[in-house]
């Protein structure tokens, strides 16, 4: 996943609180941005791993 969806879901929020919505409505929304956040968030952190272990494995591989 990538940021424009959160941006997205911001927006959706941003609309909703402006016309008057429903608070559940707001709610639910609320519920799903923080939910694609801590997607987005493991999605990251994920790739920062696999970074290091790439970094690790070349560091070993040259005894350095």
């Amino acid at each position: 996943m990538d940021d424009t969806r959160v941006l997205a879901r911001l927006c959706r929020i941003e609309t909703l609180d402006r016309d008057g919505a429903a608070s559940g409505e707001l709610l639910a929304e609320l519920r799903g941005l923080i939910s694609d956040a801590e997607e987005r968030a493991r999605e990251r952190t994920a790739a920062v791993d696999g970074e290091e272990v790439v970094r690790r494995l070349g560091t070993a591989r040259h005894g350095t």
